[in-house]
């Protein structure tokens, strides 16, 4: 058997290989690096452009990857540098990088990492004057577009075409935020001057409406005076009198001042037909026609009314419509004033002739959207007819309930007013009882 060697080591051999172990341990507790060293298990990074070497971290598990680890946080500020001269170079708006540069070539100071940062600093001081220099020729070109949008601010802040020129005013104003700044000593400057031109304008423009406003008050008052005038004039048992009044009056309404629609046309409705029927009094005294007992005037109104109920039971022809004209001749020719029983007649007559009327107009409709119609089945032909007066129906419905809900929720009321609107709704509930007869007509077919 074999015995195995001993391996002896002398005393000179072991001082040897001590001095050895002691001279590596001495490099690693003060390892050196080119911008850095550890020392006392600690990690240093050498001083730089004037700055004193500074600690950065400390030794975690051994000096090489201690090392390594300080070097990858270098090479990531790099990759940090790097984007931001791409996104410099790839963006127009270059001056809008001067504050991130400033922040990130600020922190190389303070970076706890090993590596050359002089080469970067110095890139990105160069990088600064740079965009610096672009920032100065924005500011001037941005000056001088901004002194060009007073100069329009300027011709503007006078002119009287109030909403063209307010319109112009937001458009300068939407244009002077969209322009960068200029040089901050002149920023405060320039701002008061184009908006004291805007303030010169919208001021101007305020002080005349409400100038309007109050003169609106006063043109209303003149249009409430000339209703009272008309009702007056209205009274009057003398014709020729109160029509000659009611000239007089039309002048005035015509040479009275603006006011708002919505206050000026409940007084013109009343206004408007409070002349027309004195008009139409006067109208008969020249011409007062045949003088008719109530019995005959009676016996007339049952004839027409019948006759014209008729005609609305037909189809449409331009004999009918013919004959249906002739017939409100005839009943124009009637006196103003029928006996007390003709007044439901009265109201049945205007109902059938509107029925007449309005399916004369809806015949005239579908013919002109339709050129084949007479070409069409008498089914396709009331499909078309039904289709076109729902749709009419339905606009004369609207507008029908909008008058009433108005007319419910109106606060300022007068017997005057009421009145009007009392006929307003009946004329407008006629049209949709006119059109709804129409209908059911259709449907019997």
């Amino acid at each position: 058997m074999q015995k195995k060697a001993i391996l002896r080591i002398s005393a000179f051999e072991l001082i040897n290989l001590r001095k050895i172990e002691n001279n590596h341990l001495t490099y690693c507790s003060a390892m050196e690096h080119p911008y850095g060293y550890i020392k006392d298990n600690k990690v240093f990074l050498k001083g730089f452009l004037g700055k004193p070497d500074r600690e950065i971290g400390e030794v975690k598990e051994d000096e090489p990857s201690t090392i390594a680890y300080f070097e990858d946080r270098f090479a990531q500020i790099q990759d940090k540098v790097e984007k931001l001269k791409k996104d410099i170079e790839e963006n127009q708006n270059k001056g809008s990088f001067l504050m991130k540069l400033i922040h990130l070539r600020d922190s190389l100071y303070e970076s706890d990492a090993l590596g050359d940062f002089v080469p970067m600093i110095e890139e990105l001081n160069g990088l600064e004057e740079y965009l610096n220099e672009i920032i100065q020729a924005n500011r001037a070109k941005n000056l001088e577009i901004k002194k060009g949008l007073i100069q329009e601010a300027e011709a503007l802040k006078d002119d009287t075409d109030w909403k063209e020129t307010a319109q112009a005013f937001k458009d300068l104003k939407m244009r002077w935020i969209k322009t960068g700044p200029v040089e901050k000593e002149l920023e405060e400057e320039i701002e008061n001057q184009f908006q004291e031109a805007v303030q010169h304008f919208f001021e101007n423009r305020r002080h005349f409406f409400e100038g309007m406003a109050l003169q609106a008050e006063e043109n209303i008052k003149v249009y409430e005076s000339l209703v009272v005038q008309a009702r007056e004039a209205h009274d009057l048992p003398d014709a020729k009198m109160a029509f000659e009044i009611s000239k007089k009056i039309q002048k005035e309404w015509k040479s009275a001042g603006k006011v708002p629609a919505e206050k000026r046309q409940p007084l013109w409705d009343e206004f408007s037909k409070l002349n027309n029927r004195i008009f139409s009094k006067y109208k008969r005294t020249l011409n007062p026609g045949p003088q008719m007992h109530p019995r005959e005037v009676m016996k007339k109104v049952e004839t027409l009314t019948e006759e014209i109920k008729k005609l609305a039971g037909k189809d449409t022809s331009p004999e009918l419509i013919a004959r249906a004209k002739e017939i409100q001749q005839e009943w124009r020719k009637l006196p103003p004033r029928k006996p007390k029983d003709a007044n439901l007649l009265a109201r049945s007559f205007q109902f059938f002739s509107d029925i007449v009327f309005e399916k004369a107009f809806l015949d005239k409709l579908v013919h002109g959207k339709y050129a084949d119609f007479d070409q069409k089945s008498e089914m396709e032909q009331n499909q078309i007819k039904t289709a076109l007066l729902r749709d009419l129906l339905h606009r004369d419905q609207t507008e029908y309930e909008t008058a009433q809900n108005n007319s419910d929720n109106f606060q300022v009321r007068s017997s005057d007013f009421e009145i009007m609107m009392k006929k307003k709704l009946f004329g407008l509930k006629r049209k949709v009882d006119v059109k709804n007869y129409v209908l059911k007509q259709l449907s019997q077919k």
